[in-house]
């Protein structure tokens, strides 16, 4: 027996493209593709080959830290030339993996910096990639350090908002160390001279005592000189 003739109603599109769903194994191709044709997500994530979209954030785990944290960044952005502050945009950062960190910090490519922007994206390893973790606190602290750390992001932040921490790692002999504060509990950026965080205001979200300290660091003649070493890269970038 014939079997009856597919209707044009019943015969799959060859313009469908499957929407994304959690758990996906992508390449990045595939993974930029179904993204592309879902213009209502929000955010969605390859990490090491695996698709993963986040629940709905709560302002308290997830919107007030993470606005604090750009807040930080931000303030440095503005006063060291040659640097740049995205959030929750997309890193091509190899075939395996497409984050979308909540924060991150780099050198502008004119200054010599280790990422270049390719169509709107960040091609390449950030120098510092921050997160703000709350339900993702396993994602954050163990695939994606690992794709972070195998691509060279130098410093790596996680905040877990449940446990009122901050991890700032950083790169050193192929590893990430976990950054020690000084006498005063105050953390240094190695990459960035003069970003300094005070970590316990920052989880307590006092905001004006996180300024304040970073604005410390970016009086310190460290930080003076960092801006003169972009200023100059970015003279001799032809």
């Amino acid at each position: 027996m014939t079997a009856p003739p597919i209707s044009a109603q019943t015969r799959p599109s060859a313009q469908e493209i499957p929407p994304l769903q959690n758990g996906d194994h992508l390449t990045r191709e595939e993974f930029e593709r179904r993204y592309e044709a879902m213009p209502d997500l929000k955010k969605a994530e390859l990490i090491e080959g695996v698709v993963y979209i986040p629940s709905p954030v709560r302002t308290d785990q997830h919107g007030t830290p993470h606005a604090a944290m750009i807040g930080w960044l931000a303030l440095y952005w503005a006063n060291t030339p040659g640097v740049r502050v995205a959030a929750d945009s997309t890193i091509r950062l190899d075939l395996d993996n497409e984050p979308q960190p909540d924060a991150l910090l780099c050198i502008e490519p004119v200054c010599r910096g280790q990422v270049r922007i390719t169509g709107g994206y960040i091609e390449g390893a950030p120098e510092l990639v921050a997160e703000v973790a709350a339900s993702t606190v396993s994602i954050d602290l163990n695939a994606k350090l690992q794709a972070y750390l195998r691509n060279g992001v130098r410093e790596y932040i996680v905040w877990r908002v449940l446990d009122q921490a901050i991890d700032w790692f950083v790169l050193q002999h192929g590893q990430f160390q976990p950054m020690q504060a000084d006498a005063g509990g105050m953390l240094h950026s190695q990459r960035f001279p003069g970003l300094l965080l005070d970590p316990a205001a920052m989880v307590h979200l006092e905001v004006a005592r996180v300024f304040q300290i970073l604005q410390q660091g970016l009086a310190t003649p460290e930080h003076a000189a960092f801006v003169s070493k972009l200023q100059q890269a970015r003279s001799a970038h032809p």
